[in-house]
């Protein structure tokens, strides 16, 4: 999907992202250690920390991008990324859980190359680690000892909220044949691109920034979210699984209506009604051939419109976080704005 060639962008933002870890990394690890025995065990392999035996190894972590922005946008505002640590640890727990969680939802064996933790330690183990990594991303907030903790524990549960309403739509589409382009566009502003957002206004809150420029950079985030989403869905069709850590097609194969999927079957094109016809009716035994469904997704216009998309709400993202004049950072949030964007997994 993207070119080999390393942009300046993309090196501008692996630098930020390993900024990033090193500051949340060993709070994050501690906040973990705090876990009861079974549930930490779990939690450290599904970061990548050690093996389903408990012994350390060096697996690829997720791409932390949320803590990354919340660490870069309280530096924007003139704080430091030091004071955001906490607020960056609790998105980061929540990403995560939003991860265990939907793996079980989606039944996905494999995730950054590995077995996924419900595939390895069950479904209910898997679950209740999740669960488990909520309730600590509140009290690693709560327990921050920052005046703005309260509201910041209310933020991220809004967030919450908003992306549990995101997944709910998303399972529901499953059971429909009428989904349009709005409501799956609502439904994936939901389910990704509020904790972005609330990422960036978290980052602006614990950097004690002011009122307009803290809703710009939540809307610099809300825009990025959905623009990742719509990558995503890209991705989770034509991504090739040596980057994406999944099986090819899966998201077709599950027959789900992501973004361009659902842009194509409501194109009125004849690719699109032969897509529809096959998706919306067929069983495991008749389905077609997923190439065949990536191929009419595509002639019906659902990869252009989605990589269409994409750009111009980097560009409406871009306004923003320029419009919150930000006294640092630009330039490491814009790279990694790019970089979300125009990504390979």
């Amino acid at each position: 999907m993207v070119s080999t060639e390393v942009m300046p962008h993309e090196s501008q933002a692996r630098e930020a992202l390993a900024w990033s870890r090193h500051h949340v990394d060993p709070a994050l690890r501690a906040a973990i250690d705090t876990l009861p025995e079974d549930l930490r065990h779990i939690a450290g392999y599904h970061f990548g920390w050690w093996d389903e035996h408990g012994r350390p190894i060096e697996a690829t972590g997720g791409k932390t991008m949320r803590s990354a922005l919340v660490l870069l946008t309280a530096e924007a505002v003139g704080s430091t990324a030091q004071a955001a640590v906490p607020a960056a640890v609790a998105v980061e727990l929540v990403h995560n859980f939003s991860l265990l969680h939907d793996d079980v939802i989606d039944a996905d064996a494999t995730r950054r190359h590995r077995p996924t933790a419900w595939s390895v330690f069950g479904v209910s183990a898997a679950i209740l680690a999740g669960d488990a990594l909520l309730s600590l991303a509140t009290g690693v907030l709560a327990d921050s000892g920052n005046p703005v903790a309260l509201r910041g524990v209310r933020l991220l549960n809004t967030a919450v909220q908003g992306l549990i309403q995101g997944q709910i739509m998303d399972l529901a589409f499953e059971q429909r044949s009428d989904v349009d382009v709005a409501e799956c566009q609502r439904m994936a502003r939901n389910k990704t691109g509020v904790l972005l957002g609330a990422a960036c206004e978290l980052g602006a809150l614990f950097g004690d920034a002011g009122g307009e420029q803290t809703e710009h950079l939540r809307d610099f985030g809300n825009e990025l979210g959905l623009a990742f989403q719509h990558v995503d869905d890209l991705l989770g069709i034509w991504g090739e699984s040596e980057h994406t850590g999944k099986p090819a097609y899966s998201d077709l194969r599950s027959h789900k209506k992501t973004l361009p999927v659902v842009f194509a079957l409501n194109s009125d094109t004849s690719a699109g009604r032969e897509l529809a016809s096959g998706y919306h009716h067929d069983t495991p035994d008749s389905a077609p051939e997923p190439t065949n469904t990536a191929e009419l997704v595509d002639r019906a216009g659902g990869r252009a419109w989605s990589r269409a998309q994409s750009d111009q709400l980097l560009d409406r993202a871009l306004h923003h976080l320029h419009a919150a004049a930000p006294v640092a950072r630009a330039t490491e949030l814009e790279a990694l704005a790019r970089l979300t964007t125009h990504r390979d997994h």
